[in-house]
C-alpha cells in the first residue's frame, strides 16, 4: 500500500520552503527551480525516519511543489488525457467528465481558503481579478483550458470553479469523421464552404463542442489572409494563419472601470483592415455588431452561440439584436438572412458524444420570416450493444441554393453532391 503524507505533513513541508527560498528577484523559470530543490531538500530531512521508497518521495516533492506553483491538487486531474472537465462545488466537492460521464472524486482541498488562493493565482495570471465586489470571472490557464470562477455571496456553499480543459493534441476534422461526429460527406462540403468565404454560425447547448468545431472550421481558412478574434477567454488556436489579430474582452476593475466589452472589440476590429472576423461566442448586445461586420465585407467570418435548434438560435439572435438597438422584428430579421450564409447545429447525446446534428443554409428572408433550407440531418437509429447511440448525418435531399460565392473565390463549383442540381422528377 502506497504512503498517504497527511495534511499536517504537507503544511510542515510547505512552510519550511517558503522559509527558506528567496524569491523577490528572481523569474519564473528560476523560482521554479528553487521551489523544487528546496522541497526535495526539505522531504528528504522530514521524512527520514519514515523509511520512504523513492517513489512515495517523488510523489510527496510533487504534491507540495503543485501546491506551491501549479494548480495543486487538479494537477494529476489536469494532466490526465481523458478528462475532458473539472467541476469545483466548493473545497471538499470536485467532480470530472471523462468520455462525456461525470464522476465525483475522492480529492479534497485543506480548506476553503486553500481554494481561495488556488483561484487568485490562475486569475492573476491572466490580468483578471475577482473577489466579493466582482464575484464572477473568465479566465484561462496557460495551456488554454477555459476557467470560470463564482464566490461568494453569489456562490452559497463556498467557491465554484469549472475548468475546461485545452486538448493537448488540436482536433481536427479527420479525428471528428473518425470518431462519428460528422461524416466525410458534410466535412467535405463544410470546407469548401469555408474556403469559399461563407458566413457561418455554429450553435448548440452546453458542452456540445462548439468552440471545438469552430476551431476545426478555421484550420480551412487559406494562411494569406489577415483573420481578427474575438473571445471573453482567448481559446481559438488558428495556427495556419500568419497575419493574425486575437483580442480579449475584459472586466472593470474593483471600481467599476476599466471594462471592454466584446462589442466595443468588434467596433475596434472593423478599422483593424481585417479579411475575417472570427467572435468566439456572441451572447448580448454584440450580436448586432457582428451581423453587420459580416454584411459590410467581411465575408467567411465566423462565430458560436448557445441555442436548443437552429431556430431557437434564431430567435435568441433577435433578442440581442433588441439589446443593442429597438429595431422593427422584420429588419432585424432581414439583417440576419442576409449577413448568416450557413448555420451548424450541434447536439452532446445521453452517452456523452458530441455530433453535428443539422447543417441548414439561410435563404433569406421571406413574408416576414428568415427561411432555411435544411442540407443535412442527423437520423438517429438506436443503441448499439455498449450503450453507444447510433445513427447518421445524412444529406435531406436539398441542395445548396446559393452558389455565387463559390463561383466568386473559388472559380467553378466543386464536385460535391450538396453542389449538384436536383434531378427532375
Amino acid at each position: 500500500m502506497s504512503f498517504q503524507p497527511d495534511i499536517e505533513l504537507i503544511r510542515e513541508i510547505r512552510y519550511e520552503v517558503v522559509k527558506r527560498t528567496e524569491l523577490s528577484s528572481v523569474s519564473e523559470d528560476e523560482m521554479d527551480k528553487l521551489l523544487l530543490s528546496a522541497t526535495e531538500e526539505v522531504v528528504f530531512e522530514k521524512t527520514r525516519h519514515l523509511h520512504l521508497g523513492i517513489s512515495d518521495k517523488k510523489r510527496l516533492v510533487e504534491t507540495v511543489f503543485n501546491s506551491l506553483r501549479r494548480l495543486d491538487i487538479l494537477e494529476p486531474l489536469l494532466k490526465d488525457p481523458e478528462i475532458t472537465e473539472i467541476m469545483i462545488n466548493g473545497p471538499d466537492s470536485i467532480f470530472i467528465e471523462k468520455n462525456g460521464i461525470s464522476a465525483k472524486t475522492q480529492l479534497k482541498f485543506e480548506s476553503r481558503e486553500q481554494l481561495e488562493d488556488l483561484i487568485q493565482r490562475i486569475v492573476s495570471k491572466v490580468n483578471r481579478s475577482v473577489n466579493e465586489a466582482q464575484p464572477i470571472v473568465d479566465a484561462r490557464l496557460p495551456d488554454g483550458s477555459r476557467v470560470n470562477v463564482v464566490l461568494s455571496p453569489v456562490a452559497l456553499n463556498g467557491p465554484l470553479v469549472t475548468i475546461r480543459k485545452f486538448p493537448e493534441k488540436p482536433v481536427t476534422m479527420e479525428m471528428l469523421t473518425e470518431s462519428g461526429s460528422i461524416t466525410e460527406e458534410a466535412a467535405d462540403f463544410l470546407k469548401i464552404l469555408v474556403r469559399a468565404r461563407y458566413n457561418l454560425f455554429i450553435c448548440g447547448g452546453t458542452g456540445s463542442g462548439k468552440t471545438t468545431f469552430l476551431n476545426v472550421l478555421s484550420k480551412f481558412i487559406p494562411s494569406n489572409e489577415r483573420i481578427i478574434t474575438i473571445e471573453d477567454s482567448a481559446e481559438l488556436r488558428l495556427s495556419n494563419v500568419e497575419n493574425l489579430a486575437q483580442m480579449e474582452t475584459r472586466n472593470a476593475n474593483t471600481e467599476g472601470v476599466g471594462e471592454i466589452p466584446m462589442k466595443a472589440l468588434i467596433k475596434t476590429s472593423l478599422r483593424m483592415r481585417p479579411e475575417r472576423i472570427i467572435v468566439g461566442e456572441v451572447r448580448g448586445e454584440e450580436a448586432l455588431d457582428m451581423l453587420q461586420a459580416m454584411n459590410t465585407g467581411h465575408e467567411g467570418s465566423m462565430s458560436t452561440g448557445h441555442a436548443n435548434s437552429i431556430s431557437d438560435m434564431l430567435s435568441r439572435l433577435e433578442t440581442m439584436v433588441l439589446m443593442a438597438a429597438p429595431l422593427p422584428l422584420e429588419a432585424i430579421r432581414k439583417q440576419i438572412a442576409s449577413s448568416l450564409d450557413v448555420m451548424i447545429f450541434l447536439s452532446r447525446f445521453r452517452d456523452g458524444t458530441r455530433k453535428v446534428t443539422e447543417i441548414c443554409e439561410v435563404l433569406g428572408c421571406f413574408g416576414g420570416e428568415v427561411k432555411l433550407n435544411p442540407l443535412y440531418r442527423y437520423e438517429e437509429e438506436g443503441e448499439d450493444g455498449g450503450g453507444k447511440v447510433t445513427g447518421r448525418l445524412k444529406p435531406t435531399g436539398s441542395v445548396l441554393k446559393n452558389t455565387e460565392k463559390i463561383k466568386q473565390y473559388l472559380g467553378c463549383l466543386p464536385d460535391h453532391p450538396m453542389l449538384k442540381k436536383l434531378a427532375s422528377p
